[in-house]
């Protein structure tokens, strides 16, 4: 799927796809943009994708979990290259800082009033009768006999 083909989506849709509004969706782009310019500033061999597709393919992956496989079917490129374009994808927008969630200090220094649903989800043994010898010994008993 190219980008060119979501530009005709609207908001919602676009949002359900992806997983991100069109304005976060273009500021990613924007902060992708201005990395690849950096990146090819020397020269060197242009990428086969775009931007913004290499960009709508993260946003797939981290929404729908497919597997490197079907990404790399999807867009024809190879396994480890969709593995490469992800990982310069996710950190340069978490290099940019603008896309990153705050840490565990900021979040205590806070002055957020936090409300805690706990969930107990420890694990249980099924009830099943037990299996004794005792039941199985006495036909085995009267079978040898």
């Amino acid at each position: 799927m190219e980008y060119n083909k979501l530009k005709m989506l609207k908001a919602g849709k676009f949002r359900r796809l992806t997983g991100v509004k069109r304005g976060t969706f273009l500021k990613m782009l924007a902060v992708l943009e201005a990395a690849e310019a950096k990146k090819r500033w020397h020269g060197g061999r242009p990428p086969k994708m775009a931007v913004a597709d290499r960009l709508l393919m993260t946003l797939t992956y981290l929404r729908e979990y497919r597997t490197f496989f079907h990404l790399s079917q999807s867009y024809d490129i190879s396994e480890s290259v969709c593995f490469r374009i992800m990982r310069w994808v996710e950190n340069t927008l978490m290099q940019s800082g603008r896309f990153r969630l705050p840490g565990k200090k900021a979040l205590l220094a806070a002055d957020t009033i936090f409300d805690v649903v706990l969930v107990d989800a420890t694990e249980t043994p099924v009830e099943r009768p037990k299996k004794s010898n005792d039941a199985a010994t006495p036909a085995r008993k009267s079978a040898i006999r």
